[in-house]
């Protein structure tokens, strides 16, 4: 059975959803409450997963039972390849939007995107990545299913706030952003 993210994110398949709700709760729960550490994490199923395998290999010669078969696991070329081609395309079109944004061409997404980074470095000093990586993992097993219940009072409530935010950037941009030079400055030639 083929599942999509979108089925997981509405709620299509509950368990799987459930699921990956629950599993993603007890790790925040895990790391932020408890204050245990990735590293320390990875390390005791390390060493329990070894001390399990090894103690098991030594006793199946003495209760006659065969060894556990340990697979050979290797990291193949091609996928990571393929991850790191595709990282380094993203990357590069990341700075060539913020190199686009910096060279002083479009005000308006210079400012959308100042904003954007202000309220998330708000919203970074009230809580650390973890809790924000959980919370967006919330909001988007909730909004979603929400949406698709509610989407007939959602879509003119939003179709009202774009329609207000429209007009109050028009304001904005006639008494602010209007005023301000576009361009190089020049000097005045002396005569």
């Amino acid at each position: 059975v083929c599942v999509t993210a979108a089925d997981i994110f509405l709620w299509r398949n509950k368990k799987i959803s459930a699921g990956a709700l629950g599993v993603a709760t007890v790790i925040w729960i895990l790391f932020e409450m408890l204050e245990y550490h990735l590293l320390t994490l990875v390390c005791h199923l390390s060493i329990l997963a070894l001390a399990l395998l090894f103690l098991w290999s030594n006793a199946a010669t003495f209760i006659n039972k065969s060894p556990p078969r340990i697979p050979e696991v290797q990291i193949p070329k091609d996928p990571v390849m393929e991850f790191a081609q595709a990282l380094r395309f993203e990357i590069n079109r990341a700075f060539a939007v913020l190199r686009d944004i910096a060279s002083g061409r479009d005000l308006k997404k210079f400012l959308s995107v100042i904003a954007g980074l202000w309220v998330l470095s708000i919203v970074g000093s009230w809580c650390n990545f973890l809790t924000l990586f959980y919370i967006v993992f919330v909001l988007l097993h909730t909004v979603p299913v929400l949406y698709e219940k509610y989407e007939d009072k959602v879509d003119p409530f939003a179709e009202k706030a774009m329609h207000e935010i429209k007009k109050q950037y028009a304001v904005f941009d006639a008494k602010v952003l209007s005023k301000i030079p576009k361009g190089p400055l020049k000097e005045k030639k002396k005569d």
